[in-house]
């Protein structure tokens, strides 16, 4: 059983006992968080797809922590002008730890 949900403009496959990055949720660690954006749910070879979302679908899971991703640097440029800026960013992220899928 898997379900696609949604959550911060992004889209994640997720099973029970899964462990997924999600953008950052304004929950403490160890909390539990649902996820009601489900936009498809297969259930044993029974597939259900969300027009836009699957009604009464819903993914349970706990928040284990709060991380920061990896560096990502941009480096802004103007040609023939002399200037040049390095700038680096890094995405606050929440890991979740997925308990069940409810349809």
């Amino acid at each position: 059983m898997y379900a696609v949900i949604e959550t911060g403009s992004k889209q994640y496959r997720v099973t029970p006992g899964d462990t997924v990055e999600v953008e950052l949720l304004d929950l403490e660690a160890g909390q539990p968080v649902t996820f009601n954006r489900v936009l498809l749910v297969n259930q044993d070879g029974k597939v259900s797809v969300g027009t836009p979302t699957v009604p009464q679908a819903s993914v349970v899971g706990d928040v284990v922590e709060h991380i920061r991703g990896p560096k990502l640097i941009a480096w802004k440029m103007r040609r023939r002008e002399g200037y040049h800026r390095k700038v680096g960013h890094r995405q606050e992220l929440s890991v979740v730890k997925i308990k069940e899928i409810k349809v």
